[in-house]
């Protein structure tokens, strides 16, 4: 079984002086970003003599180790060292709030950590890991504001350095990866806890090596194009696609907050060719380049994900891309990623004229060697497949997967594998259930309805967030609405949560409020929907700053109901 390190690898004997990674490391004295880079040979050393050094000090095979380092040359030389240890890190979003961090940490038990000294100084005052963790390295990076601590104060635990470690190894010192078995742990990634706790999905190197090959097929990437990486995790992809990642000047945790003159003068200076950004910062950087009538003439792709991404969002990118690029919106989730994929080009031609009706938000076909059924809902576990579950087209259900890139665990977590997996007997292996609703049309489509745990029953039957928002989001005046269950005299009353565009115009709340109501009487699944209420601004994940905490909402609604 490859090691999904031995990506590296085969670029640094492929395109060794081509650069693997571009990260901004601050700026000069006159206010310009200043970029650190490695090439794919040199990032192919960094990662053997750290790998060296990490197992010098116990991080090697099956050790569970937290990394809690922000995205820079030194998170891609740690990853790939681990993996070539096979150390198996623990990533966690940081923005997810102390209490869930030191939730994920618990149930994980890591047996090292590698953090900056912002994250150890937490570590220590927190007590993350502690029952578990007996292994410390700390990030010494020239550019973070915590550097002056390049020696371990005793207040902070003990431990080692990143620089101790390399500097104890001779500079080209080799490093065998080791040979994965074919269930063999890589890593531990959290969920983005949308609707509910983050839970620790199993990652081998098997599920990341059929991840890479599926990307790669599916949107054409070729070695030597360079990749804008605003996401960590995806980021890593970068180098094993044979791309550049450059990793612009961003909080990643914060993509809805970004300044989108940094994107667009990253993807100008390097001219990037492939770009992966949350439904947030497509947003943001497609109304910036609106306003100012900005185009991006090297990008062949842009991919979203996260979160659905609606049609004006879509068009606003789109703009700004040659014709030929597209936007691509792969659906899928952290168990299993890509499920399927479609393009802004029929979503812009055809499909959002539907999403406005009602009929959801298509997410395209599956993609190939990946086996999708939609099912009869249930919240209770299905032990065993029977092809009697199988919805006919249209039928809305839940949608389940088979593929080789698919989870097959969470860490230490029985009920949520019973809840999520489905053994079959037949063919062999599991089909995944996203926790999603939706259908297939007749042309092979998925369509995608909302999350299942979100879906609003009453006595006037079942209706589904996504449908029935798409018919109230093509007001111009609508950033983006929420439909929530609200229990009023036993009772559970649909309510629609509504936040403005920021540009809504000076109409009274109770005009724009009449507005929805009337394009809401239009359909039968909308008709029932009258009580509407004006939020401010949405909570979201912290992953994309995209997903709607539908659950908090309903807190909400309840409140300003009373």
């Amino acid at each position: 079984m490859p090691n999904i390190a031995g990506h590296l690898a085969q670029m640094a004997r492929l395109q060794p002086s081509r650069l693997a990674v571009i990260c901004a490391s601050g700026r000069d004295r006159n206010g310009a970003v200043v970029y650190e880079q490695l090439s794919f040979s040199e990032l192919e050393t960094a990662s053997n003599r750290l790998a060296c050094g990490l197992d010098s000090v116990g991080i090697r095979r099956g050790v569970r180790t937290a990394l809690m380092v922000p995205p820079g040359l030194d998170f891609f030389t740690l990853s790939f060292a681990l993996f070539k240890a096979g150390a198996v890190p623990v990533l966690i979003d940081p923005g997810i709030g102390i209490r869930s961090l030191k939730a994920c940490l618990a149930h994980a038990q890591p047996q090292a950590f590698i953090g900056v000294a912002k994250a150890h100084a937490a570590r220590i005052a927190l007590g993350w890991a502690r029952n578990s963790n007996h292994i410390n390295v700390m990030v010494d990076t020239k550019w973070s504001p915590w550097s002056k601590w390049t020696k371990w104060p005793k207040w902070l635990g003990g431990g080692h350095s990143l620089s101790e470690l390399c500097a104890r190894i001779p500079a080209e010192q080799p490093f065998p990866a080791i040979e994965p078995a074919p269930d063999e742990t890589a890593a531990i990634l959290f969920t983005s806890g949308s609707t509910g706790a983050p839970k620790g999905v199993v990652y081998t190197h098997e599920i990341f090596d059929a991840q890479v090959t599926h990307i790669r097929r599916l949107y054409g990437i070729e070695p030597g194009e360079l990749d804008l990486a605003t996401f960590p995790l995806f980021a890593l992809f970068g180098p094993a696609l044979g791309m550049t990642a450059v990793v612009p000047e961003m909080d990643a945790s914060r993509p809805a907050r970004v300044d989108p003159v940094n994107i667009v003068t990253a993807i100008e200076k390097f001219s990037i060719t492939n770009m992966f950004g949350s439904p947030a910062l497509i947003d943001r950087v497609g109304r910036h380049g609106e306003a100012h009538g900005i185009k991006l003439p090297t990008l062949r792709r842009a991919i979203s994900a996260g979160a659905p991404v609606s049609a004006r969002v879509l068009a606003r990118f789109a703009a700004m891309l040659n014709p030929g690029a597209q936007v691509f919106t792969p659906y899928g989730a952290t168990e299993c990623l890509p499920v399927a994929s479609i393009g802004s080009d029929e979503i812009l031609g055809e499909t959002r004229y539907r999403t406005d009706e009602g009929a959801g938000i298509c997410i395209g076909r599956p993609v190939p060697g990946l086996v999708a059924k939609v099912i009869r809902i249930t919240d209770e576990p299905i032990a065993l497949w029977d092809d009697t579950l199988e919805l006919p087209t249209r039928g809305v259900g839940e949608i389940a997967v088979k593929a080789g890139h698919a989870t097959w665990a969470y860490f230490n977590l029985p009920a949520a594998n019973a809840l999520a997996k489905i053994q079959d007997p037949t063919s062999g292996g599991f089909y995944h259930r996203m926790g999603d609703v939706g259908y297939f049309d007749e042309r092979g489509r998925l369509w995608f309805c909302g999350r299942k745990a979100h879906r609003v029953v009453t006595p006037q039957g079942t209706r589904y967030t996504i449908p029935c928002e798409g018919v109230f989001n093509r007001s111009p005046r609508v950033f983006r609405s929420a439909l929530v269950g609200v229990q009023r005299n036993g009772v559970t009353e649909p309510v629609l949560c509504v936040q403005l565009e920021t540009d809504a115009g000076s109409d009274s709340k109770k005009a724009i409020r009449a507005e929805l109501r009337e394009l809401g009487s239009r359909h039968e699944l909308t008709r029932q929907i009258e009580t509407i209420l004006f939020h401010p601004a949405f909570p979201v994940d912290v992953r994309h700053n995209a997903k709607i905490f539908r659950d908090q909402l309903a807190v909400w609604a309840s409140r300003q109901l009373r």
